[in-house]
C-alpha cells in the first residue's frame, strides 16, 4: 500500500516520542523483535490488556523498522471525535464496526498482502491480565491471507496510569508460527478455530516464559 513520505516521517517521529516516554521515563522492555520479518505481509497477534498497547506496540515495531507502517483496526468509537479520529488515522488505525464488518475485513486482507498489521484476537480488553479465547474470525483471516504470523505478548501495561514514571511493562515477539498442517485442511469454522487456538497457545507460552500468565 502506498503511503506518503511525510506520513511515514510523522509515524516514525511519533513512535520515537512515545518510545522516550515508555522506555526512558518508564521501564518498557522489548524482546524478540528479530523474529519480525522486514518485508512482506506480517500479522502481529497480541493479548489485549490495556489501551496503552495501541501506541506502545507500534513503538516496539517501528523503532526497529523506521519509515514503515503498522496498521491496526480499532473500535469505531475512537474515531467519533474528529481530532482523535484524525490522530489515530494518521498513525495507521482504521475503524471497525462491532459485529461483522465486511469492509474492514477486506482492508485487513489487502494490507496483509504486503504490510504489517496488528490484531488482538481476543477482541476485547482484559484488564485483569487473563488471556481470553481467540476469535475465530482471526483464524479465517490467517487462512485466507497466509501472512507471517508473530505471536506477541504484552505484560504489565494493565497496571500503568498516565503520567507514570518507572512503571514496568514489556512486549515480547515469538517466532513465526507454522500452520502448514492446518492450511491443508478444509476451509471451515472448525479449521479457523484451530488456527486461532494455536495463536493463543503461543501467546500463552510467551506470557508463561515472562512470568506474566494469568489464569483462573
Amino acid at each position: 500500500m502506498k503511503t506518503s513520505f511525510l506520513r511515514r516521517i510523522w509515524v516514525t517521529f511519533s513512535a520515537h516520542v512515545i518510545g522516550i516516554y515508555a522506555s526512558r521515563l518508564n521501564n518498557f522492555r522489548i524482546g524478540g523483535v528479530e523474529n519480525i520479518p522486514e518485508k512482506g505481509g506480517v500479522l502481529l497477534c497480541s493479548n489485549h490488556i490495556s489501551a496503552y498497547e495501541t501506541i506502545f506496540l507500534p513503538w516496539a515495531v517501528i523503532g526497529s523498522f523506521p519509515m514503515q507502517m503498522l496498521w491496526a483496526p480499532a473500535k469505531e468509537e475512537l474515531f467519533r471525535n474528529r481530532f482523535t479520529g484524525l490522530l489515530y488515522s494518521s498513525w495507521g488505525a482504521f475503524p471497525v464496526n462491532r459485529g461483522r464488518d465486511v469492509r474492514a475485513g477486506k482492508r485487513i486482507n489487502e494490507l496483509l498482502q504486503s504490510e504489517k498489521v496488528m490484531l488482538f484476537p481476543e477482541g476485547t480488553r482484559h484488564r485483569d491480565g487473563k488471556l481470553g479465547k481467540g476469535n475465530r474470525g482471526v483464524g479465517k483471516i490467517i487462512y485466507d491471507t497466509r501472512p507471517v504470523v508473530i505471536p506477541t505478548a504484552l505484560t504489565g501495561l494493565n497496571s500503568w496510569s498516565f503520567p507514570s514514571l518507572s512503571a514496568k511493562g514489556g512486549v515480547f515477539f515469538g517466532s513465526p508460527l507454522d500452520f502448514s498442517d492446518l492450511f491443508a485442511m478444509e476451509d471451515n469454522k472448525a479449521t479457523h478455530q484451530l488456527i486461532v487456538d494455536r495463536v493463543m497457545d503461543a501467546i500463552a507460552d510467551l506470557l508463561k516464559r515472562e512470568g506474566a500468565y494469568v489464569h483462573d
